[in-house]
């Protein structure tokens, strides 16, 4: 198997663990310096749902791993390092994992809460936390028109949605893209996250009830490893582009084609490192996350416009993300366009029903009452194809039939 998003396939020995590294994010050269956006309030795509962006300030602690491996001085390092980590039978994540450590910091978050514009604030019954993947940042909950924002139709149907960019992305902090954006410490920050939607009224001046996770991606990812290693945070969990088969992403990753972000994109990267990667061009774009016919060229070359970064160390820790969730006993949706590359390979039904298959194989406590749909001849990027409305109104049925 290729140790590429292994989707917890494969655990690789560290030594013991280090000393203690604190980090803190406003310190570091490589933070963004467009983190400013305080309380400014929008609306969604379509004017369903009125907004308030704000960066809030987490405080997280994790178990992150010392990868042994430098700062790559040119785009050959990189490629040479996609080359080796996706051949069969790796040695080089291997030769790479180092020692546990904690690493502890400060870190910006850029946030967005929508809820239905009819109402002056949001309920405190419940909230989504919308997590965003791989290419992309919280843009992608919200993106290009009605048609295709998913916090426009959730506050259509009466939901608030607190959509954010993970460590690393948008206008989020930006700190080391080796050894601290990796998969631990962005699970932290989401349990973080989570912690205050409950228990403070961080936002909106609102304490939430019930918090049910939606992610897409690596974002189904993180919140998968929130269900398995915080079963107590969440109410529910709705993962898209996601299952359990890992055979299409080594294809996935091959097709991105990753270059080093300051050099691919230098109007809006210039002061990232080269540990910051992207995706090379619009037809890496439309290989990983489209399916044709079915979208719309101007969403792609929005998508396209608006591409995010990946890291080194997101790239060596992607397999911690996933895990068995067993002691979860809320419902769970499982949503996937029918041609996601990544998740199954570009065909979510041969041999089987991969959304359907994931509830079995990671949540076999998972209420009865969960569900699973394919959304037909969409691709990865599930949002941004015409069928969006379809998976968006299954998702809400799903909210609906189980209380939320």
């Amino acid at each position: 198997m290729h140790p590429v998003l292994a989707l917890g396939a494969i655990h690789l020995a560290a030594a013991a663990p280090g000393p203690p590294i604190r980090l803190d994010s406003r310190n570091t050269n490589t933070t963004i310096t467009n983190t400013t956006i305080t309380n400014t309030t929008t609306t969604t795509h379509g004017g369903a749902g009125q907004c308030i962006e704000k960066v809030v300030e987490i405080q997280a602690s994790a178990m992150n791993t010392m990868l042994k491996y430098d700062l790559p001085s040119n785009q050959s390092t990189v490629t040479e390092t996609i080359v080796e980590f996706l051949q069969v039978n790796a040695t080089l994540p291997s030769k790479v994992m180092g020692p546990k450590r904690n690493v502890s910091g400060n870190y910006s978050i850029s946030t967005k809460l929508c809820w239905p514009a009819s109402l002056q604030s949001p309920s405190n019954s419940s909230i989504q936390l919308l997590t965003h993947g791989v290419g992309f940042d919280k843009s992608y909950w919200d993106f290009y028109s009605a048609t295709y924002s998913y916090q426009d139709a959730a506050a259509k149907a009466g939901y608030a949605t607190l959509s954010y960019d993970r460590l690393g992305i948008g206008s989020s902090a930006h700190p080391d893209p080796i050894q601290v954006v990796q998969a631990p410490m962005e699970i932290e920050i989401a349990h973080q996250i989570i912690q205050q939607l409950r228990n403070t009224k961080t936002f909106a001046n609102t304490q939430f009830e019930k918090v049910i996770g939606v992610g897409h991606s690596l974002g189904s990812e993180l919140t998968n490893a929130i269900t398995a290693q915080h079963p107590q945070d969440l109410d529910g969990a709705v993962l898209t582009g996601f299952s359990v088969d890992s055979a299409g992403q080594a294809d996935f990753f091959s097709g991105l084609d990753l270059v080093i972000a300051r050099e691919n994109q230098p109007f809006r990267f210039s002061n990232l490192t080269n540990g910051y990667l992207i995706a090379d061009s619009i037809v890496s774009n439309q290989f990983g996350f489209f399916r044709a016919p079915n979208f719309d060229p101007l969403v792609l070359a929005a998508a396209e416009a608006t591409k995010q970064t990946f890291t080194i160390g997101e790239l060596f820790t992607n397999s911690m993300f996933m895990g068995k969730a067993g002691n979860f006993g809320g419902p769970i949706d499982v949503v996937d366009g029918e041609n996601d590359l990544p998740f199954c390979r570009s065909n979510c039904l041969v041999p089987e029903n991969k959304a359907a298959a994931v509830k079995g194989a990671l949540y076999p406590n998972a209420r009865n009452s969960s569900s699973s749909f394919v959304a037909k001849g969409a691709g990865h990027g599930l949002n941004l194809h015409y069928v969006a409305g379809d998976a968006y109104r299954q998702i809400f049925n799903f909210l609906n039939q189980n209380g939320f």
